[in-house]
């Protein structure tokens, strides 16, 4: 473990040390030398992980989560109207960058903990391992294939949809299992750069492109009463384009300093809340309640695939990002305290590869052979995302200090935070229920309609 880390202080007071001591190892050991000596003359070149530095974690978060979610929240502020909208935008940032903290401070005091599956055993043994993994997965699959039809979405717009959409599909999906390939995020942190500045020139391009060509006659609303299941239907938008933590554990664990990162979250909730507000209002403001989503496609045709155009490399990347999260959590498992792990073996790379290769096929699958595939994203999201976000979070909490700090007395002892933690769980449930609900009736909605085409359709 990093010596410096170890001295540093920690979670209340208490050193590194005494936390290590309490908890676990650190899920990766100590990596200070990246040489094996395996004779007098020759040496082994090993896999180094923890190389982060906090600024690219924050390259990571920001090229994962502000990605394509962003382009559904001018549609959301269409439906609950400007107002409603960015307060809720705004809300949900400093929500996320709550739960963000809870997260941290959970893993500086459990650096044994690698992903939420980590996390489940310590809250609530084998079956929350089972469960918090699986949902980690699966979402991150899900979430795969959603990067894959937005790829799908801006190829057909940049070519005028001359080609089979499951063609887009496939072609978008070959570079994204590329990218997917790096064994360690730190060389997918450095090629994350340009996914953030494409993401972020994309946004000004469309922002820029609404203004030029506003939509004439708009209708432009401060606030819309509405019933429940289309409020709650479009603040799922806003709600999970912040849905991105339950990769941070992984990030964390491959950073080189841990306690830097709260550092990158900040990074990310201000440039996210900021974008998302900015975007969404703009975009809404000049195209008004027909506002489409994604929000490119109801742009000018030239400044449309201008923005696609520019926010390819991002939706390519997050898709890896994606793809990489779920292969690292089963690798991990598999390989951890092996050798496997850090060597360059034929087990090690050829197990790497086999999952990589798996859980890109499965989100293309899906993506292309699954009619409703768009809603189920929508009800993983709500099952896990929800969880991994928001309410999770303050269960993390709630455990270290009954636990570390003497019982149900140290919850009295800090009513504020344990009110606040006890909340965050409440909401996590509510926006699982309530996220679910909404996902099933659309889905019903959408088959009796007969919206709902072929699987593999063209």
């Amino acid at each position: 473990m990093d010596k410096q880390w170890e001295a540093d202080v920690a979670y209340d007071g208490q050193s590194k040390t005494d936390v290590v001591a309490s908890h676990g190892a650190d899920v990766f050991g100590q990596e200070e030398n990246h040489q094996v000596v395996m004779s007098a003359v020759q040496y082994e070149q090993r896999i180094k992980y923890k190389t982060l530095s906090w600024q690219l974690v924050a390259v990571l978060m920001i090229a994962e989560i502000v990605s394509n979610g962003m382009l559904s929240l001018p549609s959301s502020l269409a439906v609950v109207g400007i107002v409603p909208g960015l307060i809720l935008i705004v809300f949900l940032g400093i929500f996320a960058t709550y739960t963000a903290w809870l997260l941290v401070q959970f893993k500086l005091r459990h650096p044994e903990v690698h992903s939420m599956g980590d996390a489940g055993l310590i809250l609530f043994g084998p079956f929350g391992r089972e469960i918090l993994a699986g949902g980690t997965v699966i979402f991150a699959i899900f979430a795969t294939g959603g990067q894959l039809l937005a790829g799908q979405i801006a190829l057909a717009g940049l070519s005028d949809n001359k080609l089979c959409l499951m063609l887009y599909t496939g072609i978008f999906a070959i570079p994204t299992l590329i990218c997917s390939f790096p064994r360690t995020l730190d060389n997918l942190g450095w090629i994350s750069i340009p996914s953030v500045l494409s993401i972020m020139i994309a946004g000004i391009v469309g922002m820029v492109g609404a203004g030029i060509h506003p939509v004439p006659d708009r209708q432009i609303n401060v606030a819309v009463p509405t019933d429940f299941y289309s409020a709650f239907i479009s603040i799922t938008n806003p709600v999970f384009a912040y849905a991105g933590h339950f990769m941070f554990f992984i990030m964390v664990s491959e950073m080189k300093r841990p306690q830097d990162a709260m550092k990158a979250a900040y990074t990310l909730q201000i440039f996210a809340t900021t974008f998302y507000a900015v975007f969404a209002a703009v975009v809404y403001i000049y195209i008004g309640n027909g506002v489409a989503s994604p929000a490119f496609s109801s742009l000018d045709p030239k400044w449309m695939k201008a923005a696609y155009g520019i926010a390819l490399p991002n939706f390519l990347i997050a898709g890896s990002l994606y793809a990489h999260t779920a292969s690292k959590l089963f690798f991990v498992r598999i390989f951890r305290n092996s050798r496997h792990l850090h060597s360059h073996t034929l087990a090690g790379w050829g197990t790497w590869i086999v999952l990589v290769v798996i859980m890109n096929g499965a989100a293309f699958v899906l993506a292309v052979g699954v009619p409703i595939f768009n809603y189920l994203i929508g009800i993983a999201a709500s099952l896990f995302a929800a969880w991994f976000t928001y309410g999770i979070a303050g269960a993390f909490w709630l455990h270290d200090e009954y636990h570390d700090r003497g019982g149900a007395r140290a919850w009295a002892r800090k009513p504020v935070q344990t009110a606040l933690t006890a909340l965050t769980f409440l909401s996590g449930l509510f926006i699982c229920v309530a996220g679910t609900y909404v996902s099933i009736k659309a889905i019903v909605g959408a088959y009796q309609s007969g919206a709902v085409g072929a699987p593999f359709l063209c």
